[in-house]
């Protein structure tokens, strides 16, 4: 229980405890930076650790001249590449293991086919989209890979989406994350980094729900 609320603490208070980390550890800080990220997107059992907001704050730390942003904005993007690329490479090597029995009660093949058909479609915008909605980004690659989307297809907008992403975000917290409202409304910026994205995705999957009832 202890761990929990470290780790939310350190969710909802990043930016003050990734300065305390620059000021104690120095360049140590950027080894941090691109674990947090890769874990993140290349281990599936990990969805809760920070993305958004910890892309936007490090924008804002390199902004104040605490962390030298070429630097970490690159390892960050490789983090989130190789991420990206292990989750699907591990979706891809045990999806077939756990449904190689047609006939178990684990395997589909309908709904096997249907997925597939699904990202080899529309894997890509479902790829780039997952970036910055929290615990999808985490599932979205490894999905991908149980469903056998061509790897190329998937690597090509793996790095489109990481792009967009890593550069995205920590290029607006560059820019504005040090101005004063910004700062004055951090916290508050923080959970809506965390929960608007997750709700989009939640009303979006219920209403696709709902559409697919009706079909």
């Amino acid at each position: 229980m202890e761990l929990v609320m470290m780790l939310i603490d350190f969710i909802l208070h990043v930016d003050k405890h990734l300065q305390a980390f620059v000021q104690t550890y120095g360049a140590w800080v950027y080894a941090l930076l691109f674990l947090i990220i890769f874990v993140e997107t290349g281990l599936v059992v990990m969805p809760f650790l920070p993305g958004d907001s910890l892309l936007f704050i490090v924008g804002a730390l390199c902004g104040a001249g605490l962390i030298d942003y070429p630097l970490a904005a690159g390892l960050m993007l490789l983090a989130a590449i190789a991420g990206d690329q292990l989750n699907y490479s591990i979706g891809r090597y045990f999806g077939p293991k756990v449904f190689q029995w047609e006939n178990s009660r684990f395997f589909n093949k309908n709904a096997f086919n249907q997925a597939h058909n699904f990202y080899e479609r529309y894997g890509g915008v479902t790829i780039i989209l997952a970036r910055f909605m929290p615990f999808i980004r985490t599932f979205a690659p490894f999905v991908a890979g149980v469903a056998e989307m061509t790897r190329s297809k998937f690597t090509a907008y793996n790095v489109i989406g990481a792009l967009i992403w890593v550069i995205g975000l920590t290029a607006a917290g560059y820019w504005f994350g040090n101005l004063p409202w910004v700062q004055a409304n951090l916290s508050k910026i923080i959970w809506a980094l965390i929960f608007v994205p997750g709700l989009i995705a939640i009303i979006g999957g219920w209403r696709a729900s709902r559409q697919n009832k009706a079909a």
